[in-house]
């Protein structure tokens, strides 16, 4: 069975927070800077494949698609802000978001309006990485490849990916690999009960 990417920053924790298609593509611009790593299946930033015209049209399209979640959503009790130039719309603090019933229910009312982030905006929010950073991550995707994860995408020559990544992280195989690389992106691996 194939799931959905999983993304992970390698030195933050993702600003934007996924929450039952609300808030994908929302608010942080930490989302693009991301490395594809094995987790709790449930994807950190929603992303796209590039419309017809790509480029400019592409992100038109997107801002105005966000613009309409935006009206669904304050149509259904909750205000929140206009998208910026890039589509995304700063939603504050995802924890009391979570526990508010009026977001929830709005959140589902507006979810198939919440359009995915198309690559070119991932591409224009990517953090700069210095040549180390891009280093690590291209030896995380190589280790990955190599024990395991075959399928696991390699970054892009800036070292971040980009658009709908998808591998199989449910395997024994994928699941043995993202431990034995871990430490590659400074993930500790949990070791077991100590004795003694």
């Amino acid at each position: 069975m194939r799931t959905n990417r999983v993304l992970l920053a390698a030195a933050a924790a993702v600003t934007a927070f996924a929450l039952t298609g609300c808030g994908g593509g929302g608010d942080g611009g930490d989302e693009a800077g991301k490395i594809p790593t094995a987790g709790d299946g449930s994807p950190s930033a929603r992303t796209g494949k590039a419309t017809a015209g790509g480029g400019k049209d592409e992100v038109a399209a997107y801002v105005e698609a966000k613009r309409a979640w935006v009206k669904c959503m304050r149509e259904n009790g909750v205000d929140v802000p206009d998208p910026d130039a890039n589509g995304q719309v700063e939603l504050g603090d995802g924890a009391a978001l979570k526990k508010n019933p009026t977001f929830l229910k709005a959140s589902r009312t507006c979810t198939s309006l919440n359009p995915p982030v198309p690559a070119e905006i991932e591409r224009r929010l990517a953090p700069k990485l210095t040549p180390e950073q891009i280093k690590t991550r291209f030896a995380y995707a190589e280790c990955m490849q190599k024990n395991g994860a075959p399928d696991f995408p390699d970054p892009e020559a800036d070292g971040n990916v980009y658009g709908d990544v998808q591998w199989d992280s449910t395997t024994a195989a994928a699941k043995r690999a993202v431990r034995t690389c871990a430490p590659i992106i400074g993930d500790p691996v949990q070791q077991g009960p100590g004795k003694g």
